[in-house]
């Protein structure tokens, strides 16, 4: 037989079924979270929350297209497109696991028998099919988010960096590692996650150079990867910006040269450096570094899609997140500024005290220059460890519950790996690993490990009643909860069999298989560093490492076919194997998980927001609040256009500069909100917050004159900060506001009774 063929052929129809599922299964309109922003800012090329995905943004802007003037259709065609991306992954992984498994049974260049290509291709096949339907990766399928495209970019590099060893043994192999460094470029205007893979892609290209198995080697080559993943990671995607952000003040602050000068100069300065460098490394024949700098030069190409940011934030959109006009506010944007940093190393206890503290400058884009501006602090503490997981102050009572601490006890080093361990690996990710390969109680969020919300669940009596310490009683297990999903550790089982098979066979991409496995699960729970009470499940974050070990899945029919040749023919024990697996993964996955995964009639989130968006009144203002609470209706007053008379103001934006001056302005048939305030009184860095001095006003005053106080440049209406500097004040919580009774009346916002 052609194996090439076959195995083409194999990929492409598992991709192919895979995506007829997720078409059928997909959502048929905006759901939950992150989507309604999404296929809004897709739509109309608008500015999404940081750090932004502007290739996500292009690539749905074509699918919208296909709704034919339909507006209604449009966020359908966008599930459509992550269904696609995800039919796309399925076919890499289906490639990936038979290139593994035929460097096992195969030698290189020679063509495998039959026999061995139905086992080849069978176990691409149901490890592909397996992943297909797992409960994390199918949610993600059949909505408008990042995470499709992105688990597609991860495989897609996979996939490439395989067959770069398949063929390293060729004069021009390194092109395939150039198209690597080209898509992860890419997937950076995507999502992050797939520069995971780099540690492990940088141990497979040491084992392919020097195919022995030495660990001083093995970990020098590690701590490259690692050292290439932050270049990546900080180098290019943000101190580049950086720097050309500081040339840029240099050069308009001390040389009265035009704003972007300094940046120009960069840029050339960049691609001189990167000209230079390919020249030397070529005069020199030094192709290592020759393929480095082009890798780097294929990386930025990639990146270069995030200059659609500055680009369509100079225009009156209407979703124009951190508003990345200029170098530094781009910088922001980049390094997620509005959110709040975890620390990874070294940082405080939950109940640690701030005994030392320094301010933190930045910078504004003026009319005429940068100016430097108060950005916020960085404290000190009394009571710092390492490797700090108890650390949130928000979170104290929980933390003192769950470590069954006293009240005023610290945390000791072995509590903070407690909670590490307890808490963050096996609650906030095993439990998810365990919900796509062995099963799922419920869709209850869980976010304080109760006994019956977000469990995994075998579906095996005895053995649940165990881990739920006797609380699991035999009825809830055998409800008709279209969310329960069991598994009976069938698809565990075969992953480990496969594990187990891969490592007796070739330990060194036992080894490399193992690393994507941890740098694309426990590797980000390092990195995340969450804290608990988180507002929803957090699966979707670690599906990169669900993929890994369904390669073992596949592998698990060769494990099988192993024990079962002891006793039958190689023939029989390929087919009943092959049947056996087919059943136990991805037909049981399939028939688990569809009902609780079929979105084809979900409206929900759609219909809250036009209930939201019609139960207004002409040209009102309404105030929302989270994600759920206000993406919805961006989806429909900007797609839909339903409703364009009412002004959104989410409430948690507010707090920003950029927000207030953009509902200060109209935009399109947006109406601006009735404030009038200067603009330059509420810059960035100006009255960024104001505190409350009682100043023991008895009677109320009127909104307008305490806008007129906290907004006032007169020192007289400021008070003297211990620095010497004057700060407008908030001088009363006793204020009212006055209205035309008649005109409130008339529009019947209050009865007349």
């Amino acid at each position: 037989m052609n194996f090439n063929k076959w195995n083409n052929a194999i990929g492409w129809l598992c991709g192919l079924l895979a995506t007829g599922v997720y078409v059928l299964t997909a959502d048929s309109t905006t759901s939950w979270w992150d989507t309604g922003e999404f296929i809004a800012s897709a739509y109309k090329m608008q500015i999404v929350h940081q750090p932004g995905a502007p290739l996500f943004l292009m690539i749905q802007n074509i699918f919208s297209n296909l709704a034919g003037g339909d507006a209604s259709k449009i966020a359908f065609w966008m599930n459509v497109g992550s269904a696609i991306c995800s039919g796309m992954t399925i076919v890499f992984l289906c490639w990936t696991i038979t290139a593994l498994v035929r460097k096992v049974m195969v030698k290189r260049n020679e063509t495998p028998d039959g026999i061995t290509s139905f086992q080849i291709l069978s176990a691409g096949a149901i490890g592909a099919l397996a992943y297909a339907f797992t409960d994390t990766f199918w949610y993600s399928a059949v909505e408008s988010e990042v995470y499709a495209m992105s688990s597609l970019c991860t495989a897609a590099v996979v996939w490439l960096a395989l067959k770069w060893a398949h063929r390293s043994e060729q004069a021009d192999s390194n092109r395939w590692l150039l198209l690597v460094a080209y898509v992860m470029g890419l997937s950076i205007g995507v999502h992050l996650l797939n520069l995971l893979t780099i540690p492990a892609i940088a141990l497979l290209i040491y084992f392919e150079v020097n195919r022995r198995t030495d660990w001083k080697g093995i970990t020098k080559t590690l701590l490259i990867g690692v050292g290439a993943l932050g270049l990546i990671l900080w180098g290019i995607i943000q101190y580049s910006v950086k720097i050309a952000a500081y040339i840029d003040l240099a050069f308009v602050n001390s040389l009265s040269l035009p704003f972007g000068s300094g940046i120009t100069f960069f840029a050339i300065l960049s691609i001189g450096a990167l000209v230079y460098g390919l020249r030397i490394s070529q005069k020199r024949n030094k192709p290592i570094l020759n393929t480095a700098i082009l890798g780097v030069c294929f990386v930025l190409f990639g990146y270069s899609s995030y200059v659609l940011l500055p680009i369509r934030a100079q225009t009156e959109i209407a979703l124009n997140n951190n508003t990345p006009d200029n170098v530094f506010s781009f910088y922001g944007y980049l390094t997620r500024e509005q959110y709040p940093s975890e620390p990874l190393f070294k940082g405080p206890a939950f109940n640690a005290q701030a005994i030392d503290v320094e301010d933190q400058t930045f910078y504004r884009k003026d009319a005429d220059k940068y100016t430097s501006i108060f950005s916020g602090r960085e404290y000190t503490y009394d009571n710092e460890m390492l490797f700090p997981r108890v650390w949130s102050d928000r979170h104290a009572s929980f933390y003192q519950s769950y470590l069954s601490l006293q009240d005023g006890e610290s945390p000791s080093q072995r509590d903070n790996l407690s909670f590490f361990v307890d808490y963050q690996l096996n609650h906030m990710y095993w439990r998810y690993f365990m919900w796509n390969f062995v099963g799922r109680q419920n869709d209850t969020p869980n976010p304080t490990q109760t006994a019956f919300s977000g469990n995994w669940l075998s579906g095996i009596p005895a053995i649940d009643d165990l881990r739920l310490g006797g609380q699991q009683s035999l009825d809830e297990i055998l409800s008709k909860d279209p969310s329960r999903n069991t598994y009976f550790f069938l698809p565990l089982l075969m992953g480990i069999a496969g594990l187990i098979w891969h490592i007796r066979k070739n330990k060194r991409d036992a080894l490399v298989l193992s690393l994507l496995f941890f740098f694309t699960g426990i590797a980000i729970v390092l990195y995340l560093n969450q804290s608990p009470l988180q507002p929803r499940e957090r699966d979707y974050a670690y599906a990169g490492s669900f993929y890994m070990f369904s390669i073992w899945i596949g592998m698990g029919v060769l494990g099988i076919t192993e024990i079962l040749r002891k006793r039958v023919q190689l023939r029989w024990a390929t087919m009943s194997a092959t049947a056996v697996c087919l059943l136990a993964a991805p037909t049981l996955l399939i028939k688990e998980n569809w009902d609780d995964h079929d979105r084809s009639d979900r409206t929900m989130a759609k219909h809250m927001a036009s209930n939201y968006l019609e139960s207004c009144a002409p040209n009102a203002i309404l105030f929302t609040y989270t994600d759920n609470d206000t993406f919805p209706l961006w989806y429909l007053q900007e797609v839909e256009g339903v409703r364009r008379d009412v002004r959104v103001i989410n409430i948690g934006y507010l707090q920003s500069d950029w927000y207030l001056k953009q509902l200060m302005n109209d935009q399109v048939d947006l109406a601006r909100l009735p404030i009038d305030i200067e603009p330059q009184k509420i810059a960035k860095g100006v009255r960024d917050g104001l505190m409350f001095v009682d100043m023991h006003i008895n009677k109320p005053v009127d909104v307008k004159t305490l806008l007129e106080i906290m907004l006032s440049d007169n020192p007289s209406n400021q008070v003297q900060m211990q620095n010497g500097q004057y700060a407008n004040i908030l001088p009363t919580k006793n204020f009212q506001l006055a209205i035309d009774k008649d005109a409130v009346v008339a529009n019947q916002a209050v009865p007349k009774a």
